[in-house]
C-alpha cells in the first residue's frame, strides 16, 4: 500500500509561480498525496489561485501560519499535516518533482530522510547567486567528509522526511530555511536512516526569492558549528 504523502509549500505572494507548481506536482508526483500550502497573511496573492485549484478538486489544505516567517510556516506544515510521508518544497518551480517518486521509494527501504541533493553525482543546480551556491556546497561537502553526514547538500530544503521521525524532533529554528539542515543534523545524530537521492535545482523565473543570505547565514552556521560539535563529542 502507498504511504500517503504530505506535501509542505510555505508561500509569500507566489500567484505568479503556484498555480504552475501545483500542475508540476500533479503531472509528476505519482503516488498518494495532498498539498498543504501554508501562508502569513489573508491578503497573500497566492491564495485565490490555490483556492481555485482546491474548488477544482486538487487536493489542497490551506494552513494559516500563527507566527510569521519561513520558518514557522515550515514548522507549521510539518506539525499539522497528516500523512506518513513529509516533503517540503518551495512554490517557485525551483524544486525537480520528477524525483519524488524515487525518494517515496527510497524511504520505504527503511530511511527516515531523503535529500535531494544538488551537489551529489547526478545533482545540478542551474542558476542562482554564485556566492550563495559556493557556501551551501562548502557547506554540505565539508559536514559530509568532516562529520560523515551522509549526504552531500544539507542545506537544500528539498527534503522528503518521516512523519514519525520528525514528531520526535526539537526543531529550534525561528528564521529562514536553515531549518532543514537543523533536522537532517539532528537526525544523523540521534541515530536516524538519512540519505540523498540527486536533483536538478533551478533558480526562479517569476516572483521574488525571500532567501537572505546575510541575514539568515549566522542560523546556517548554528547548525554546521552543531555537527562539528555532535561529531567531536562522539570521537573523544
Amino acid at each position: 500500500m502507498d504511504k500517503l504523502i504530505s506535501i509542505i509549500i510555505p508561500v509569500y505572494n507566489e500567484g505568479a509561480n503556484i498555480e504552475a507548481t501545483l500542475l508540476a506536482i500533479e503531472q509528476k508526483v505519482h503516488p498518494p498525496h495532498r498539498i498543504y500550502i501554508v501562508y502569513d497573511f489573508d491578503e497573500d496573492n497566492t491564495l485565490p489561485i490555490a483556492k481555485k485549484k482546491l474548488q477544482q478538486g486538487l487536493p489542497i489544505e490551506l494552513l494559516k501560519n500563527p507566527v510569521r516567517g519561513v520558518a514557522n510556516a515550515i514548522k507549521t506544515g510539518l506539525r499539522k499535516a497528516g500523512g506518513d510521508y513529509l516533503l517540503v518544497t518551495m512554490a517557485d518551480l525551483s524544486d525537480d518533482y520528477s524525483v519524488v517518486d524515487q525518494m517515496c521509494q527510497t524511504m520505504s527501504q527503511g530511511y527516515d530522510i531523503v535529500c535531494g541533493s544538488r551537489y551529489m553525482k547526478g545533482g545540478k543546480q542551474i542558476g542562482g547567486p554564485f556566492f550563495k551556491k559556493l557556501l551551501s556546497r562548502t557547506a554540505g561537502v565539508s559536514l559530509r567528509y568532516i562529520t560523515s553526514l551522509p549526504v552531500h547538500d544539507a542545506t537544500n530544503s528539498f527534503k522528503l522526511y518521516r512523519k514519525s521521525m520528525v514528531d520526535k524532533i526539537d526543531i529550534q529554528s525561528e528564521n529562514g530555511f536553515e531549518i532543514g539542515m537543523e533536522i537532517v543534523v539532528k537526525a544523523h545524530f540521534s541515530g536516524y536512516k538519512v540519505t540523498e537521492v540527486p536533483c536538478t535545482w533551478t533558480d526562479r523565473t517569476a516572483g521574488q526569492s525571500r532567501f537572505r543570505i546575510l541575514k539568515w547565514l549566522p542560523k546556517y552556521l548554528r547548525w554546521y558549528f552543531y555537527a562539528l560539535s555532535k561529531n567531536f563529542r562522539n570521537k573523544f
